[in-house]
């Protein structure tokens, strides 16, 4: 073999090894950065965790908060998962989203003025949302809002919007599309 062809030869080795190399280097920089992310993802993950173990504490101390704090709390839990208010969703319920025995959520209510009970506070908010729904959307039937708003059957919602402000949905919903 001629000293050109070794020199040859050789020039080709060392680019397959620059090759090689850069290929080399690639691969760790993608597993460096797959390491960053895994190590982002841990960090979060042990947030979460301490953040759901804090949040357990605060619902075993719930029974111990006064009743202006257990009404906010009860307000925004309602307020961030409206999905909540189905028919089935009653005073047990409500005292197992708020942390709470359903003998404290019974004592809320029982120094509450304007409601008599959960169950009176849920047929409230039902209401609203009802009326909500009548007002911001006149194509959906009444059968339609009397579901969405969690009540068990349109005669239910019919009556106790009678009850509550002595009109019945169709009434109203004609009283808003007067008034638009």
């Amino acid at each position: 073999m001629t000293q050109a062809e070794e020199i040859k030869q050789l020039k080709a080795t060392i680019d397959k090894l620059e090759k090689e190399n850069h290929q080399l280097v690639y691969r760790n920089l993608q597993l460096s950065e797959q390491l960053c992310m895994w190590y982002e993802l841990r960090q979060r993950v042990d947030w979460l965790k301490q953040e759901m173990t804090n949040q357990q504490r605060i619902q075993q101390r719930a029974d111990l908060i006064n009743d202006a704090e257990l009404l906010a709390l009860m307000e925004l839990r309602l307020e961030q998962n409206p999905a909540l208010l189905t028919p089935e969703f009653g005073g047990p319920q409500l005292a197992e989203l708020l942390g709470v025995s359903q003998a404290r959520l019974n004592r809320l209510f029982h120094h509450t003025p304007l409601y008599k009970s959960a169950d009176d506070y849920l047929l409230y908010l039902r209401m609203l949302r009802g009326l909500q729904l009548l007002r911001e959307h006149p194509e959906y039937g009444i059968a339609s809002v009397s579901e969405e708003a969690g009540f068990n059957s349109v005669r239910t919602f019919q009556r106790r919007m009678q009850e509550a402000i002595g009109i019945t949905p169709v009434e109203f919903r004609m009283m808003v599309e007067k008034n638009r």
